[in-house]
C-alpha cells in the first residue's frame, strides 16, 4: 500500500484523496459537505503536522472537488486556525 498517489508528476496523499473521493460519490448533490468536511480535517490533523504533501493535497482538493458553500468556509477556517498552531 503506497501512502501517495502522483497524479500530472506531484506526489499527493492517498488517503486524503480516497476521503474527497468517498465524500462525493454516489449520495447527495456530489459536493463534499460540512460532515464530509469534518472527516478530512482530522484525517488532516491525525499525524499532528502539516507536510507539505498534506498542505498539496488539501489545495488539490479545494481545487478539483466540488464544495458546499458552508463545508468550504468551515474546512478553510478551521485549517488556517489548526495550521498556525504548527
Amino acid at each position: 500500500m503506497s501512502y501517495y498517489r502522483v497524479i500530472g508528476g506531484e506526489k499527493y496523499d492517498d488517503e486524503l484523496l480516497k476521503a474527497a473521493e468517498e465524500a462525493v460519490a454516489g449520495r447527495g448533490d456530489g459536493r463534499i459537505s460540512l460532515e464530509d468536511a469534518k472527516v478530512l480535517l482530522e484525517k488532516v490533523m491525525d499525524g499532528n503536522s502539516y507536510t507539505e504533501i498534506e498542505k498539496a493535497t488539501v489545495a488539490y482538493i479545494r481545487e478539483n472537488f466540488k464544495w458546499t458553500d458552508e463545508a468550504d468556509e468551515w474546512f478553510r477556517t478551521e485549517i488556517r486556525r489548526w495550521a498556525a498552531t504548527k
